[in-house]
């Protein structure tokens, strides 16, 4: 999943929360995309008051979707979608070109408590993230699925991801933090924010690229033949490993300052910022649409107190219709 950029007249200016930056290294052959997120972030979140376990999964995701998605290069749309058996068993974030961005997590409000202090694989547990890229009728719509064992959060999902499905060297950083901000009437405000960093290894020569074959369970007496990565890619990792979650997370450290850091003895490129926004794509169309599809049993079903209701898991609007509207 790539992009050819477009190069900003001020590098070094920030651009604040809310924005993917895309960048370049062209000395170490890789390419990536920056992001940290505030105020849109907290509007989904805040939204629908989630428990704070469930806040944190979600703003990841919301985060990774924000940063694949930002890879599309026609309009389009790239949906993240994970359905596990764990306490959280349904995310789905839904990215449109343009930057449009909503979220939903369905979860055991139980099952959350008892977990306490649970990491995001053990909320998560057993199941599938689906990747699905869908840039209209004239484009073939494409699906990436990678099972969850319960033991990898979705940072080690997104590795796998690309291993897979992309055979693309890939490292992704994510992290997520709620601040706490003391205002000038002692009132203490809460607010979410996350970061996120995907950088990808791409050479022009393939075999400069090539991975560590997945080797399963290797029988006796079978050797695995030494890998040796390219040099590039091996300091590429080790930069990215030295990135620490405040980094992502804090107001303070936008973006181009990390990625300075990062690379600037190599010298790295950014390009202009790609924002993003809350904004469903529910209507009343729309919804009026799925039930033109309902059968008589079906409508008479929906029905309650002579009125059919309905309401976005995303945003929470609702919605209602007379049902002699879908009287056949």
């Amino acid at each position: 999943m790539s992009q050819a950029p477009q190069a900003t007249g001020d590098p070094t200016a920030p651009v604040g929360d809310d924005a993917v930056r895309p960048f370049a290294v062209e000395s170490l052959d890789i390419r990536g995309r920056a992001v940290q997120m505030g105020g849109e972030l907290d509007a989904i979140l805040g939204r629908h008051d989630y428990p704070a376990p469930v806040s944190r999964l979600l703003a990841e995701a919301i985060v990774l979707t924000a940063l694949l998605g930002s890879s599309l290069k026609i309009d389009g749309r790239f949906t993240l979608q994970t359905e596990t058996d764990g306490p959280v068993d349904l995310l789905v974030v839904d990215y449109r070109s343009g930057g449009a961005i909503r979220a939903y997590a369905r979860f055991d409000s139980e099952r959350v408590s008892a977990a306490d202090g649970a990491g995001p694989a053990d909320l998560l547990g057993e199941g599938r993230m689906a990747m699905t890229v869908d840039q209209g009728s004239l484009t073939t719509r494409y699906q990436g699925i990678v099972q969850l064992t319960g033991e990898d959060d979705l940072q080690e999902v997104a590795h796998t991801y690309f291993r897979q499905s992309e055979q693309i060297p890939t490292r992704v950083r994510l992290a997520v933090a709620e601040l706490q901000v003391r205002g000038a009437d002692g009132v203490v405000q809460r607010g979410w924010r996350a970061g996120g960093l995907l950088v990808q290894f791409l050479p022009r020569s393939p075999e400069r690229a090539r991975m560590q074959e997945l080797t399963g369970d290797v029988p006796d007496g079978v050797e695995i033949p030494e890998f040796e990565e390219d040099d590039a890619w091996t300091e590429a990792q080790a930069l990215i490993e030295t990135v620490e979650d405040i980094e992502l997370t804090d107001p303070a450290v936008p973006v181009e300052r990390l990625l300075f850091r990062l690379f600037n003895q190599r010298g790295v490129r950014v390009f202009d910022p790609l924002a993003v926004r809350d904004e469903c794509s529910c209507s009343s169309d729309k919804v009026e649409g799925v039930l033109a599809g309902f059968s008589a049993d079906e409508i008479s079903e929906a029905t309650k107190d002579g009125v059919i209701t309905a309401r976005c898991e995303f945003c929470g609007r609702g919605y209602a219709f007379d049902p002699a509207k879908f009287a056949s």
